[in-house]
């Protein structure tokens, strides 16, 4: 079953699946302002990926670790993908709606590029 945009906008754990390459990571979703707001500040590394719901932009300011930047669409579409140095402040994507954040190289290592579009995994049910 397909995860519906709705089911995004709350903060917690979740999946993500890059279908040309098969690669399914864990991902913590931030969609309170405050959980966007802490995102990777403060920590040393990210198991898999932290999405940020709503976003269209990401900076680095404050960060221990260089990290890559997926722009996703509002359909998981992957609209571009760059790799951030700590310190520094990205653009906003326009049209992009949701952002993926995670150690700089795992994109590379999960295949993923632009014009992919990520699948949701189903959390299982109660």
């Amino acid at each position: 079953m397909a995860r519906r945009q709705h089911d995004w906008v709350r903060d917690g754990s979740a999946q993500l699946r890059v279908p040309a390459s098969g690669v399914t990571m864990p991902v913590e979703v931030a969609a309170s302002a405050r959980s966007r707001t802490r995102g990777l500040l403060g920590r040393d590394g990210v198991e898999g990926g932290l999405l940020l719901v709503p976003a269209s932009g990401v900076h680095t300011l404050g960060m221990r670790f260089p990290i890559d930047v997926a722009y996703l669409r509002r359909d998981f579409t992957v609209l571009a993908v760059r790799t951030m140095p700590p310190g520094r402040i990205g653009l906003p994507r326009l049209r992009a709606r949701m952002v993926l954040e995670a150690a700089a190289g795992a994109m590379s290592a999960w295949g993923l590029r632009p014009g992919d579009r990520l699948e949701p995994v189903p959390r299982p049910g109660p």
